[in-house]
């Protein structure tokens, strides 16, 4: 049994990752720790897991945190790289679910995130944790730096095109225009996410520079072996339900590759991926066919055959943009399946 803690157990990632966790057949939850809520029991908190999970939130130093074999973060920013070092010295494996190991840039890191990187050396041979990009290196990985929600969405939309050899849209002018669930902005209290304040109402953010713009870049370039350039417009937006991410992009197609069948292109490349699943020509994905679960749907449209490409992405925040992956990448990692304890079915209505 792999034995599993997680720094960070109150939010809406961390129960996600007890909710799947709790039912993997070769996991067993050792620790979860939040120093506010010390001493309660995980079931007081989240009744969801009444029966299911029997463990008390402890503090992370009077956890066995270790002991463990791999240890989830699901914590701020500036949290796993506090503990990276002494977590790497017992050998246990990091899985974090933040910021503080995605950006291989430690200035784009400050920037964005305001504060110095702790372990500039440990962020050099930590993997990013997008299956689907970096599985052969996923299994090898002692550190994951796990992709923020929206950046799956749209590095998995646009993967197919940009792998290829040669440019077949501009790469220059790609766009993403996304929209995500009131959870994306956590469990923490804020005006923003009060029910009078987002409920019956849908607006744009920022639009001026969001920090998933860097990573989502940085993972695009990636994609490309590095060999190209990248620009992208990112428009983040929030919707007025609980959970789930839909990203609508655009890329103008290049003149030589307007004859490509870009359906069969989508199909071939996630053949292998048991988790993306591309739709049938002429679909319209919606966010509700992946609720609680760690599937991604893609929709390739051609509007008029003409010279723009419509990519329609939609997954769950808190699974395949979150939690889910996370423990798709600890399988991995653990010489499992990957879709171990992992195949819930999507919750409808």
């Amino acid at each position: 049994m792999i034995k599993v803690g997680i720094v960070g157990g109150t939010g809406y990632t961390g129960v996600e990752l007890l909710r799947i966790l709790s039912a993997h057949p070769n996991v067993k939850l050792t620790a979860i720790t939040s120093r506010g809520d010390k001493g309660t029991h995980v079931a007081d908190m989240f009744p969801s897991l009444r029966g299911i999970v029997d463990l008390s939130f402890t503090s992370p130093e009077e956890s066995a945190l270790n002991d463990c074999d791999v240890v989830f973060f699901a914590t701020p920013h500036g949290v796993a790289m506090s503990h990276a070092r002494e977590l790497l010295a017992h050998h246990v494996k990091i899985i974090d679910l933040a910021a503080d190991f995605r950006l291989k840039d430690t200035a784009e890191f400050e920037k964005w995130y305001g504060m110095p990187h702790a372990c500039p050396d440990i962020l050099t041979e930590a993997i990013y944790g997008l299956v689907e990009v970096n599985r052969d290196a996923i299994r090898n990985a002692r550190v994951i730096g796990l992709p923020g929600c929206y950046p799956t969405s749209v590095q998995l939309g646009f993967a197919p095109l940009l792998s290829q050899d040669k440019p077949l849209v501009d790469e220059s002018r790609l766009i993403a225009d996304c929209k995500s669930g009131v959870s994306g902005a956590g469990r923490r209290a804020s005006v923003g996410s009060l029910f009078a304040e987002s409920s019956d109402n849908f607006h744009a953010y920022g639009v001026k520079g969001h920090r998933h713009l860097p990573e989502i870049v940085q993972g695009l370039k990636a994609i490309t072996r590095n060999t190209r350039e990248i620009g992208l417009t990112f428009v983040p937006h929030l919707t007025p339900m609980i959970r789930g991410i839909h990203s609508t992009l655009y890329a103008t197609l290049l003149p030589e590759s307007r004859d490509t069948d870009f359906q069969k292109l989508y199909e071939t490349h996630y053949r292998n991926d048991p988790f993306v699943d591309v739709l049938p020509a002429g679909s319209h994905p919606e966010t509700r066919s992946v609720r609680a679960s760690n599937y991604l749907r893609i929709a390739v449209h051609r509007p008029g055959n003409g010279n723009t490409l419509v990519i329609l992405v939609v997954e769950d925040n808190l699974v395949k943009g979150a939690a889910g992956q996370g423990v798709q990448c600890m399988n991995l990692m653990f010489g499992l399946d990957e879709t171990t304890g992992l195949k819930q079915v999507p919750v409808l209505p």
